[in-house]
Formats: structure tokens, sequence, C-alpha cells
């Protein structure tokens, strides 16, 4: 068999387009809508769980064809012992994703007679991822060193090395790996590194004697002094930009880039309420607007935060447990209630050769500043206005409609004509009282 191969661009970075032929504080509002990875069709998850030199690394598979014809090939900076590679349960990544979203919350204004001055506080304040025939030499021949061989779950995998990266690529093909052209001189880079290579693929026995219908993350811990995820390989053959999302889970506090920009996705914007039944689409186009405008060489962070607490809460945070079968190895896995001391920045970067010619590289931060992805929108307060405070609700309520939806423009690059046609007439509020009537109560 012909196996597509994913070499990862990332020390734990599964990529689709080579890998196979096809408890909450309190809050005055409503979580709604949730921009999850399930938003994309191919989208790349890792988790990095780093503390010192320590990393744990969990590899998330977008398997969406035949088990048999998968294949990973990962760079990695040292030798896996088979105790330094594990496979969990995808449920606790999904939920990870899940709980770092971005988010649409949801307010509906009060009587601007009874809590007018309330509401506009309120709204000041809101903003805060078959072999081949022919005989062809052996591994030692081309300088190829299959230096451990292990069965983890359902997974065969190997650690490799080698002199020199015509000797692996030779080798891969001839165990029935198929390579994209060009990968050659970027393994050559990473074997001057010093690198090796893990490499993995579906033992069918295996997974039929599991029972498990869909593959399973992998996992591996390793020290090394370099906090990166090498993603050059799997730029290689993409047809045009891949979708990467990283979550990172340290004790300090967020991580960013080093060699790219890392900003902050826009955030705590009024939007309007047509929105909640597009929001899907309104992240996707707000983000690709956000790319170009960094001119695509930004990594954005979505999410960072206090696993302890979430405010709103578009999943529960993660358990101790959960946290622990991640990696995160300085909690106590027995402990009850919220994780302490563990705090998680999602990263999300659509990336290319031509933009993001090299590794990403990261450095942790003691910078604990509390920072999530998260919209509002407003229903519009459409009882009987009996004070004067109504006239000014109902000229604000016109300003503001119209701000959304220049607001939403600005975002995602959105017609605002189209906008205002989406919005639909505006709520019309009944004119109040003469004030005479209000005076005698006539």
């Amino acid at each position: 068999m012909n196996r597509r191969l994913s070499i990862l661009g990332s020390l734990a970075l599964v990529l689709p387009l080579l890998l196979m032929p096809s408890a909450a504080r309190a809050f005055c509002g409503f979580y709604v809508a949730r921009a999850d990875t399930g938003l994309y069709n191919q989208a790349s998850q890792v988790v990095l769980v780093r503390d010192g030199d320590r990393t744990v690394i969990t590899m998330v598979s977008d398997v969406s064809g035949a088990p048999e014809e998968f294949a990973m090939v990962v760079p990695v900076p040292t030798f896996l012992e088979r105790d330094q590679i594990h496979v969990t349960d995808k449920a606790i990544v999904d939920q990870l994703d899940a709980y770092s979203s971005p988010r649409l919350v949801e307010y509906h204004d009060s009587d601007p007679c009874a809590r007018y001055e309330a509401d506009r506080m309120l709204m000041e304040s809101a903003a805060p991822a078959a072999p081949m025939s022919r005989k062809v030499p052996s591994a030692q021949a081309l300088g190829v060193t299959i230096e451990a061989s292990y069965t983890v779950g359902e997974y065969d995998i190997l650690i490799l090395s080698a002199k020199q990266s015509d000797g692996l690529v030779t080798w891969l093909k001839s165990e029935g790996y198929r390579l994209p052209k060009g990968a050659e001189p970027v393994v050559a880079s990473y074997l001057k590194q010093g690198m090796r290579f893990f490499v993995a693929k579906v033992n069918l026995e295996e997974q039929a004697k599991l029972g498990y219908q869909t593959l399973r993350p992998l996992q591996m811990a390793f020290e090394s002094r370099r906090f990166m995820l090498p993603i050059r390989l799997g730029t290689v053959n993409a047809d045009g930009p891949q979708e990467l999302f990283v979550y990172t889970l340290t004790r300090t506090g967020r991580v960013e880039t080093t060699n790219y920009r890392t900003v902050k996705l826009p955030t705590g914007m009024d939007l309007p309420v047509f929105v909640k039944d597009d929001f899907g689409r309104f992240y996707k186009d707000m983000f690709a607007h956000q790319v170009e405008a960094e001119n695509r060489r930004a990594v954005f962070v979505e999410y960072a935060w206090d696993m302890a607490w979430c405010d709103p809460c578009a999943a529960d945070p993660l358990t101790p447990q959960q946290l622990s079968e991640l990696g995160v190895f300085w909690l106590d896995s027995r402990a009850v209630g919220p994780a302490q001391n563990v705090f998680i920045t999602r990263l999300h970067l659509s990336y290319d050769r031509d933009h993001f010619p090299e590794d990403l590289m990261f450095q942790e931060t003691g910078n604990r500043e509390n920072f999530q992805g998260r919209y509002v929108m407003r229903h519009p307060w459409t009882g009987n206005a009996t004070c004067s405070a109504a006239d000014d609700y109902r000229r604000e309520l016109s300003d503001r409609r119209r701000r959304d939806a220049l607001e939403l423009a600005r975002l995602t690059g959105w017609s605002v004509a189209d906008i205002e046609r989406r919005q639909g007439p505006g709520t019309k509020i009944p004119d109040p009282q003469p004030w005479w009537k209000r005076l005698w109560g006539g």
C-alpha cells in the first residue's frame, strides 16, 4: 500500500492536507454560540504542556479515509522511550477546544424607565484548531537507523535517525510512504539540528482488538530546551493555507511566539442580533479578514485564561484528572474541584510556506491577564415607554444599530448595505404618554 504521509509541520501537528486522499463566575448575560474548530473542514490541533524544559505534546489526527493509509512523521528533538509515548481520549481535547473557543453572548435591554442608567453602565463596561515491489537498499545501507520500534495502542511507531536526508527519504518511499515533492531539503535541515523522526502508522489488528472506531490522539513527553513547533514540512506540498490551533498549558502564564507577531483577536464588539444565527460564518470571515490585515504573518491569541474558571463558560473547565491526562504533571490528579495553577493560551494561525518560512518558536511569559474572543449582541427593549428616558433610548437605539453594522463590516469586510438589509426594520418604540397624563395620572 502506498500510504499518504503526514510529515508533521510541527512536533505534534497532524496536517490533514497531507494526511489522507482526500464552574463559572456570575455573568450578566447568556452564552449562545461558540466558534470551535468544527467550523473548519480541515484544522490541525496540538496541545502543548510546558514547564521548564519539560514538554508534553498531544497530536490530534483528522483522518477522513481508510486508517491503513494513515501515517505521520514528526521531527522530535530527542530519543523517545516506549513509556514516553501515550494515547489519550479525543473527547478531552474537544472539551479544551470548546472551553477556549471564541463565543457569542447575548443581553436583553431592560426597561429604559426602570434601569436606563444601570444598562448604560453595563454597555460601557461589556468590552473587556501499496509498498513498492522493486528491490531497494536496506535502511542500514541508506544511512537510516531504526533506533526503536514500539506498538502503542493502535499505532506502530518507529524512532528513526539518519545521516543524510536523501537516504531517509528513499527509505520512507521504499516502505510505501508517499512524500510530498520538496520534502528532502526540509528533512535535511532537521537532521542538521540533530533531530530524530517519530513515525507512526495504524496497526489494524490492534485497532480491531481494542475496539476503537476512530484514531485516538498520540502523545509524547520529553525534555528539550527548545520550545518550538516545526511547521515547515507541513507546508511543502500543501494546497493553500492551513489552519492550526495550538492550546498551551503552563503554570506561569501566557505563551507567545518569538519569531512571528503574536496579536490578540479583536474582541468585545457589539454585533447585530442576526449574527446569532450565522456566528460560524461571522467568525471564519472575521478571522480571515484579520489574517489579511496582518499580511498573513501573525499568530492570534483567541483565549488566555486561568483554567480554574471561565466567564462566560462555553464549556466546563477541565478537571485536574483531565489535565493530568493531557500531561499537566505538576497537578495532583486526585484533587477535587477546579484545577489550580494551570494557564491556557489558545493560539490560531492560518499559515503557508511563503508567509511562515520558519518553525514556530515559543516563550512562556508571566502574563496572567485574562483574555477571550467574546462578542455581544443586545436585543432591544420592546415594551411600552412611559418616561422621558425612552426618548433617549429610542435615539440611542437607532445610532446603535448603525454602529453595530459598521463594526461588523469593519471586522469581516462584509458590505454595510447587506448588513443593514439583514438587520431589517428598526424596532418601533411606542411614543411616551403626554407629560400631563403622567403628571395627573390621566
